[in-house]
């Protein structure tokens, strides 16, 4: 296969993988406002895309979803998820991806994100004493 046909065939992959997921992502953001955890991300695209669902995982581990299914707004739209259960683990890094599902229930992944999480044992406690009563 010479340098032209792999481009091509190449090109091709990453064109049909972005029909597949029906959503063109510009950007994928987590930063850490000392208690929770904010992911954002932006369209460019949306095709055929039902929903969103937002997985974290510590380093070690394997991603689980942590939001329920975030409903596609269309295209050029922004989301945001704000995850208030972060301060419960010990981990000091998560990780996050956007489970990106089409209207023919056909499943993509986005890439990833990483952000460092610390939160003082007293911010910890609190937190855990104030979910009790939600």
């Amino acid at each position: 296969m010479n340098k032209k046909n792999f481009i091509f065939l190449l090109i091709s992959i990453l064109f049909v993988s972005t029909l597949w997921a029906g959503a063109h992502l510009i950007s994928l953001t987590a930063e850490s406002d000392d208690s929770n955890i904010i992911i954002q991300w932006t369209t460019s695209e949306e095709t055929n895309l039902s929903n969103f669902v937002v997985e974290r995982k510590a380093v070690s581990g394997e991603f689980a979803p942590i939001s329920e299914p975030i409903l596609a707004k269309g295209s050029n739209s922004s989301y945001e998820f704000v995850d208030e259960n972060a301060f419960k683990s010990n981990d000091l890094l998560f990780v996050y991806q956007l489970k990106i599902i089409d209207k023919d229930n056909k499943i993509s992944h986005s890439g990833t994100v990483s952000v460092s999480h610390s939160v003082s044992s007293v911010r910890r406690t609190w937190g855990s004493i104030k979910a009790l009563f939600r």
